[in-house]
């Protein structure tokens, strides 16, 4: 029964991942310019941050969720700006060569940074809220040991849908040359900018 309520965790975790945004790009844009760790911590970061949300939703924490939507607002600003220079350091960035591939910032800016994005979208902790409710999940919060299986699912499955998009993309990595990775730096840059940019016009409506 115990590992029943860690697959829905499980299930969850991936299933909230798995559809690409900003993160995705970021993802997928690191794993081809600096290799299958640095696509990986990235998610992880994510994974992280999503274990951090599915915390405050299975264990009920209605004081911690109701400040984090309280501060919705400038967490989107912070959350759009992030995205905004990130878009415009990826457009104008030059593709590494296998020599220099290894400069970039490092894996621990890699994983704190999609870490700070993930928590900059209160949105998540809607979502983890509303599929936790339709697994008839809400009384979870009077059993400390399910609410800690769930998050722990939730963790694992992020972390597992991370794991398959870096290693897919990893195997394809060498197919591309400097061309190509200027086109990726160019079209992630954009994308990302682009996510900012909505985040951003959100706050005025």
């Amino acid at each position: 029964m115990d590992s029943f309520f860690f697959l829905k965790g499980f299930v969850i975790g991936f299933s909230i991942a798995a559809p690409v945004g900003p993160i995705g790009v970021l993802c997928i844009r690191r794993t081809i310019a600096y290799g299958r760790a640095s696509g990986f911590v990235s998610g992880l970061g994510a994974a992280v941050a999503d274990a951090c949300y599915g915390a405050v939703a299975g264990f009920g924490l209605t004081a911690i969720s109701s400040a984090i939507i309280g501060y919705q607002s400038w967490l989107q600003l912070f959350g759009g700006l992030f995205l905004c220079y990130l878009g415009a350091k990826t457009l104008a960035s030059q593709p590494a060569s296998k020599a220099a591939e290894l400069r970039h910032h490092g894996l621990l800016n890699d994983f704190t940074s999609t870490v700070f994005l993930t928590l900059t979208n209160p949105a998540t902790i809607l979502s983890f809220a509303a599929v936790f409710a339709s697994f008839g999940l809400g009384g979870a919060r009077s059993d400390y040991f399910t609410a800690s299986l769930l998050v722990f699912g939730v963790f694992i499955g992020s972390a597992f849908w991370w794991l398959l998009l870096s290693s897919g993309v990893g195997m394809l990595r060498d197919k591309f040359d400097t061309g190509r990775l200027l086109w990726v730096n160019r079209i992630s840059g954009v994308i990302l900018a682009g996510f900012g940019l909505f985040a951003l016009l959100g706050l005025l409506q």
